[in-house]
């Protein structure tokens, strides 16, 4: 058997996330249906983590193990016809045998996009957070660089998953404003759930002197997840970077991904 690992990318707004659920339609659901009329058979896909509903990937990772006769080069080109215009493969690559899309993956990079702005921009609907309140981006990347460094990180994550830990290590969180858009880029280990967003809705309070940049880290070792800002909205959330070694890492490098669509 083959172990095939593909570049997604996908706009979430229409689905209810990656993975397969009984009463809604999923990421993962309509790429295996695909596969399954391309191939001819289902199969399995591992996906690099769960996005939730509303939430998109410039960068996603799957792999599957099939045997197809179909060049691995061409696997988009074949695939591509039976996804909807929202999901689109933008390679593949014939990946070790122990390689698991989610458990090799090194690190990750959401981006957040805020449009702040009085005025909506209908062509950025579902693709930004609309936030008409002036924000301060240099005190949302002050704050932002409070969460750098190993953590535990319960006080910015809702209640789902159960992890075995929720120590995380942060390699960067940034922030900066292109135009309308505050845009947040946090990279880590391992994400908790909804804790990208969790961050960036401590920045907003950050920014609107509801919390002091510096007392994010009390406010961490404390585990209160009452203390830090609210779940921002889902809409303006990426997951943009992926990090592998050996194949899948080459392919993902050679696609390359743009830090954000509008600058």
């Amino acid at each position: 058997m083959k172990n095939i690992a593909l570049y997604l990318r996908y706009r979430g707004t229409a689905y209810h996330g990656w993975q397969r659920q009984k009463n809604a339609i999923t990421i993962q659901e309509t790429l295996e249906d695909a596969l399954r009329a391309l191939l001819g058979i289902s199969v399995k896909t591992v996906g690099c983590g769960r996005t939730d509903a509303g939430v998109h990937a410039r960068a996603y990772c799957a792999n599957f193990e099939a045997e197809t006769g179909i060049p691995i080069d061409r696997l988009p080109l074949a695939l591509n016809p039976h996804l909807p215009d929202d999901i689109s493969v933008m390679a593949a690559t014939l990946a070790e045998p122990r390689f698991n899309a989610i458990s090799s993956c090194e690190k990750k990079e959401y981006t957040y996009q805020i449009l702040n702005s009085r005025i909506p921009d209908p062509f950025l609907r579902d693709l930004a957070w609309f936030y008409p309140g002036r924000l301060d981006e240099a005190v949302m990347d002050r704050a932002a660089r409070m969460f750098e460094g190993t953590h535990d990180f319960r006080a910015v994550r809702s209640v789902g998953t159960e992890t075995k830990t929720t120590v995380r290590t942060v390699h960067y969180c940034r922030v900066e404003r292109i135009n309308d858009l505050v845009i947040t880029r946090v990279c880590a280990d391992g994400f908790l759930y909804n804790m990208a967003r969790a961050i960036v809705g401590t920045l907003v309070y950050a920014s609107l002197g509801k919390i002091v940049p510096e007392e994010i880290p009390a406010l961490l070792q404390s585990g209160d997840r009452r203390l830090t800002g609210p779940t921002a909205a889902p809409e303006g959330l990426y997951l943009s970077k992926l990090w592998y070694g050996g194949a899948v890492g080459k392919m993902m490098e050679s696609c390359g991904v743009t830090l954000s669509f509008f600058e």
